[in-house]
């Protein structure tokens, strides 16, 4: 009787064990049911022989070994996936790029890669391409609906695009001669062609667009602590050089966003490649300074000022420098600063008979070269010009000056210099005829970053100007 009794007992302990271990075990998965969505997009998601491969959905593992969720995924087409993270309160969709249209529709997480989006024809194509207008001029441009590049080219007003279901569909039609043009990035782009039996060497490369930071998307309904988990393990996985393995996995690169983006532009000598490779400058030295003494080891990367200007303006955790701070731009941006001063001219060819006196003045002439994105060309539109031709880029804004296609060209008095050099003038070339504006240059960061993060920076730059680092710096650059 009493070894029946025994054996009773065990088995209820035996029983109440289990419910406890499950219990516990159901304790312990995380406490959010995630729908995740994604796409057939190689190099980053991509399904291969049954199985989900890919740069992002391997990172998507180790964030839910991390938090012990579930890793059960849904291979989508893009449109369908995208309508459904925005009418789903749990979903979560991957790889998606973070932009203007999109940034208020969702919550995000990441970054953790980059997309460079270029222009792409055939390599047999004679087409020149040397700026939007040009693409714009093309007579078709291929595209997939509702992707990030496509979005940004119908904001511009392009008219000219054709719509394809998907990427290899639109790099067959280019390699045909059907279409002129079809935006991607280089990682995709090699991988549908090889999928097509082509070479990455069949296209070329024509014309840089812009730069996209990949995340993972969420419903605006996932919880703001849910949201942070993942970010944190995002973090956690770049500091461990995970992302970094990732990157060279599938990227075949070693490079990957860190946890802060610092972007600059060239533009000497404030910030410029010199010709050893190396980012350089006023502004470099003094942002290189503060990363050494914050034990910051993060990339700097240099692009064109409209690319960086648009990152700074949407992705979380950006740095931006230098940057002019004017009332446009105050509440757009957290600031680090001042670090200098410069003033704004209108400069003229030398021998030419205009004046002006005022902005009146300038106001009347026929046309005013100016760099879009630029500060100048922002106040000027504020100030209600109508006569503004702005250019990507300087080099071509100081061409139109000097072969007489505009009459002004508006420009920085710490830069000019070096702008015309470049280009083949000297600064006896130009008159500086009317000052349009003083103003402060500054480090910016976006405004989804930690103001912790922007303090920190203001005081070590604070603790430079005390030591006279600040002055040391400014001497090399500016010895009278």
């Amino acid at each position: 009787m009493q070894k029946g009794i025994s054996l009773i007992g065990l088995l209820s302990f035996t029983f109440i064990f289990l419910i406890i271990s499950c219990n516990k075990e159901e304790a312990e998965k995380y406490h959010f049911d995630f729908h995740f969505i994604t796409e057939n997009y190689a190099p980053f998601n991509y399904e291969s022989d049954g199985h989900l491969a890919g740069l992002a959905p391997d990172l998507l593992r180790e964030i839910a070994r991390g938090l012990d969720i579930p890793f059960e995924v849904d291979i989508l087409p893009w449109e369908e996936g995208y309508a459904m993270l925005q009418n789903q309160d749990n979903a979560v969709l991957f790889a998606m790029a973070l932009n203007a249209e999109r940034i208020d529709l969702f919550k995000w997480a990441g970054p953790f890669a980059a997309l460079e989006w270029r222009f792409y024809a055939s390599s047999q194509s004679h087409l020149a391409i040397n700026s939007m207008d040009d693409a714009r001029a093309a007579d078709a441009i291929g595209v997939l609906k509702d992707y990030a590049i496509t979005l940004h080219l119908e904001s511009l007003g392009f008219t000219n695009l054709v719509y394809f279901n998907n990427q290899q569909e639109a790099l067959q039609h280019l390699l045909d001669g059907e279409i002129d043009l079809f935006p991607s990035d280089i990682h995709s782009a090699k991988s549908s062609l090889e999928n097509m039996g082509y070479l990455i060497y069949n296209v070329k490369s024509v014309w840089p667009i812009k730069t996209d930071l990949l995340y993972f998307a969420f419903n605006k309904n996932v919880p703001d602590d849910v949201v942070a988990d993942i970010q944190g393990e995002i973090d956690r996985l770049k500091s461990s050089g995970y992302l970094q393995h990732l990157s060279q996995q599938y990227l075949n690169t070693s490079d990957y966003p860190g946890t802060i983006q610092i972007y600059t532009e060239d533009y000497p000598p404030l910030t410029f490649m010199n010709s050893f490779g190396e980012i350089s400058g006023f502004g470099a030295d003094i942002v290189f300074e503060i990363m050494h003494r914050e034990n910051i080891f993060e990339k700097v990367t240099l692009t064109t000022w409209g690319n960086a200007y648009n990152m700074a303006l949407h992705n979380p955790n950006f740095c931006l420098f230098t940057m002019d701070r004017t009332p446009i731009r105050e509440n757009l941006f957290q600031w680090v600063g001042p670090i200098g001063t410069n003033d704004t001219y209108f400069y003229l060819k030398q021998g030419s008979d205009i004046t002006i006196s005022n902005v009146e003045d300038a106001m009347n002439l026929d046309a005013v070269a100016t760099v879009s994105s630029w500060f100048s060309h922002q106040h000027l539109e504020s100030l209600g010009f109508t006569n503004l031709v702005p250019f990507e880029e300087p080099g071509s804004a100081v061409d139109a000056l000097m072969s007489g296609n505009v009459d002004a060209f508006v420009c920085t008095s710490i830069t000019i210099a070096d702008i015309l050099r470049a280009n083949g003038y000297t600064f006896p070339d130009v008159i500086p005829e009317f000052v349009l504006m003083s103003s402060d240059f500054y480090i910016s960061f976006s405004n989804g970053t930690s103001e912790t993060i922007v303090n920190q920076w203001q005081e070590t730059l604070d603790a430079m100007q005390a030591d006279g680092t600040y002055d040391a710096i400014y001497d090399r650059w500016f010895e009278q």
